[in-house]
């Protein structure tokens, strides 16, 4: 299934070699696989929304590509080191090439918001505090919020909220750039503001992007390829026309919006997390 993407002009940068690969991957909770198999490549420069309803795998999945969740069979390759056998170092090494925006935030209360910012330069490099501050401002900026350092992420509206948790991510320079749904919880224009911000970092940059999302506008308008995830498998793969145009019965169901008659799917979602924990 894993395919290199296609030459759009001016879009995905040409480079044979994959920034991430997995490979049979399967990820398990207490006995109940909730990724089955998957086998995918991402390539340097493009940006890939892995998408797909609750409980179909997608944070699972970002989770494992990210090192926080270990795989119970299959290969991940970030940057062609193995996460799966990589040593402490060498996770480190990696974890220091990536940024993650998390869903709400995860933005430090306690903290301003160029403190936020701040604290990964501040526990990986060695760079004075003054360099620290500009930094800081060159992020916020990066992220539409120049002159927001010293407002605390209570003071911020959600998608402010969101931005600030982009320049977190960006601090270090990262070569990859996960979000996870970048614009949950946030009105139809302030998430527009997101997708356009996502699109501008896209453009200023030859980051690597993995997306997370349900959201189908957001989707269709910032991927160039699209992973559809339903129930742990992937049911499409390719370019974000390709699957549009899809016509494979449970990609149609979710890009139609159509019901699950087996009314049944919330309650498997929950067992899943929960079987085995207790």
């Amino acid at each position: 299934m894993a395919q290199q993407p296609q030459d759009s002009g001016d879009t995905i940068p040409s480079d044979p070699a994959p920034v991430i690969s997995a490979h049979g991957l399967s990820v398990a909770y207490g006995g109940r696989e909730i990724l089955h198999s998957l086998t995918f490549d991402i390539f340097h420069g493009e940006t890939v929304v892995v998408l797909g309803g609750s409980g179909s795998g997608k944070s699972t999945l970002l989770r494992t590509l990210v090192g926080l969740e270990k795989p119970s069979a299959g290969q991940v390759h970030i940057k062609g080191v193995d996460l799966t056998r990589a040593s402490a170092r060498e996770l480190d090494a990696i974890r220091k090439k990536i940024g993650l925006a998390f869903q709400g935030g995860a933005l430090i209360g306690s903290l301003r918001v160029g403190e936020n910012i701040a604290l990964p330069l501040l526990e990986h490099t060695t760079l004075k505090p003054t360099t620290i501050d500009v930094m800081v401002r060159i992020k916020l900026e990066q992220v539409g919020l120049s002159g927001f350092e010293n407002y605390s992420p209570a003071q911020l509206s959600g998608g402010m909220r969101k931005r600030a948790a982009f320049a977190r991510a960006l601090a270090m320079d990262p070569e990859i750039l996960f979000f996870d749904e970048p614009s949950a919880g946030l009105d139809p224009i302030t998430a527009a503001g997101i997708d356009d911000l996502i699109l501008n970092l896209k453009k200023a940059y030859s980051m690597t992007m993995v997306v997370v999302t349900h959201e189908l506008a957001s989707a269709f308008l910032i991927a160039d390829r699209i992973i559809l995830l339903d129930r742990g498998n992937i049911v499409a793969l390719g370019p974000a026309q390709e699957v549009q145009s899809s016509r494979h019965p449970r990609v149609r169901q979710f890009l139609d919006r159509v019901a699950d008659s087996t009314q049944d799917d919330d309650v498997d979602h929950l067992r899943m997390f929960t079987e085995g924990i207790r």
